[in-house]
């Protein structure tokens, strides 16, 4: 977890709204949107991108008298994880003395419960389209470790074009939650769309209660209401541990066997992702999105948590310092493990070198990747650049090491890490070796380019 240490421009004291004030030179702040126990969530606008966000500002105070500061952390790991096209981003984390601030997506379309209220069940083509981005979502969350414990309409929100967004995840597991039987056991979740193994304090696997639960959300999309109603917990417990409802009449016999096959009391019989997605009724019209969204930055490398500088700033590249060329660029001299939290598999997927071309002119070579067969190629900010391949998201960055070096760090943003292995050695390599001084890793190549072992004890290049 990183976070900004800073100070808003205006100063007030913790009571005062937060209307009308900028925040670390950076987010204007708008009007309140909402407000929960510990936190209020602020419109506000990205002064340097003119992108709108929403802010989340925790009181710190409140929070750790609560002792819920380790499930706050949690959040932030949980949202660093999960960059997916149908999950609500979190851009940045800030801090001051008093406060914790969440910048995240603006997603002005609301809840999709607010939908079901409003106008009932819905057509099943439409309900369909939500459930396919629901799984999408919570498969890519999965396959992260994560599991979300609280799915339900009104952590599903619907953005401006109307796709589903999945938020909330403050009641998120991870697996170091696990317990030595290798469950989790906390009993958290919404009591109409837990899983009856979340009830009976035994221990319970994440992903299976997640499926659980999107069962419901499936049959509330198509029914209008809730499968297991009744005017008490305890009855509606009775029914959720015998699985015990009624589809109405104009449910499609297709769409039953579907939530059949998730609302099943035997977590082990339970319908997993990858049979969900072989389904029929599921395939229908169903496209797989890329991984992680790619439209626009997606603030998860730590250098995009330093604080920013002023809009008028001329304009120039990020600065790497000597120890953060070093420690970049050298193979022994790695220290990202000692700051990732566990998170190898993403640090594998960063590929760094060194150039004494300008940063504007590397920007124009990573560019012109686009006419190497790749769908798409664009600006993110003046110095870092968005790819799209078909099954793959990369992005670049462009630092200045120093007046003559340049260091650019390329990062996996979606798709498989032996995707984008090939990329880098059949695009990227390639397309820049004209210009490349030194690849981090390269000591652990021959040659001929093949990988050699390295005891570690290298420069790698320098």
């Amino acid at each position: 977890m990183t976070l900004i240490m800073g100070r808003t421009q205006t100063q007030t004291d913790d009571s005062s709204p937060l209307s009308s004030r900028v925040l670390f030179d950076k987010y204007e702040m708008g009007r309140l949107l909402g407000k929960g126990t510990f936190a209020k969530v602020y419109q506000a606008k990205n002064i340097i991108t003119g992108e709108s966000v929403a802010i989340k500002v925790i009181n710190k105070e409140q929070v750790k008298k609560q002792g819920l500061m380790d499930q706050i952390k949690r959040e932030i790991s949980v949202m660093r994880r999960v960059r997916h096209p149908n999950i609500v981003r979190l851009h940045e984390v800030m801090a001051s003395k008093t406060k914790i601030f969440f910048a995240m997506d603006l997603v002005v379309g609301g809840e999709l419960f607010s939908k079901i209220s409003s106008s009932g069940r819905l057509p099943e083509p439409l309900a369909r389209r939500y459930f396919q981005q629901l799984i999408s979502a919570v498969h890519f969350c999965h396959g992260r470790g994560v599991s979300h414990r609280d799915i339900k309409p009104e952590n599903l929100l619907l953005d401006e074009a109307g796709d589903l967004k999945v938020s909330d995840f403050g009641l998120s597991a991870l697996p170091e939650q696990l317990r030595q039987d290798g469950l989790l056991h906390t009993q958290c979740g919404s009591p109409a769309y837990v899983a009856p193994e979340v009830l009976r304090k035994r221990g319970y696997d994440g992903p299976k209660a997640d499926m659980w639960s999107c069962g419901v959300v499936l049959f509330v999309l198509l029914a209008g209401f809730l499968p297991f109603q009744c005017e008490n917990l305890v009855r509606m417990f009775c029914k959720v541990f015998k699985a015990d409802f009624e589809y109405p009449q104009w449910v499609s016999p297709a769409a039953k066997r579907l939530i059949s096959g998730l609302l099943v009391v035997d977590p082990q019989k339970r319908m997993s992702v990858p049979e969900i997605m072989e389904d029929p009724w599921f395939k229908l019209g169903y496209v797989n999105p890329l991984a992680i969204s790619v439209d626009g930055d997606d603030g998860s490398s730590p250098e995009e948590f330093e604080e920013v500088k002023s809009p008028t700033t001329p304009s120039k590249p990020a600065f790497f310092n000597a120890f953060e060329l070093i420690s970049t660029m050298s193979t022994g001299f790695d220290l990202s493990r000692l700051f990732d939290e566990g998170e190898e598999s993403e640090a594998a997927a960063v590929t760094v070198f060194a150039t004494g071309a300008t940063a504007e002119a590397v920007v124009e070579r990573l560019m012109g990747l686009k006419e190497k067969g790749v769908r798409r190629v664009w600006r993110v900010r003046e110095f870092k650049v968005r790819v799209e391949g078909e099954r793959l998201g990369v992005a670049a960055e462009v630092f200045e090491a120093a007046p003559e070096v340049v260091v650019v760090e390329i990062s996996r943003s979606s798709g498989d890490a032996a995707e984008y292995r090939r990329f880098c050695e059949d695009v990227v390599r390639p397309a820049l070796k004209d210009i490349v001084w030194s690849w981090r890793g390269d000591c652990n190549r021959d040659t001929n380019g093949n990988r050699n072992v390295c005891n570690g004890n290298c420069n790698g290049g320098l």
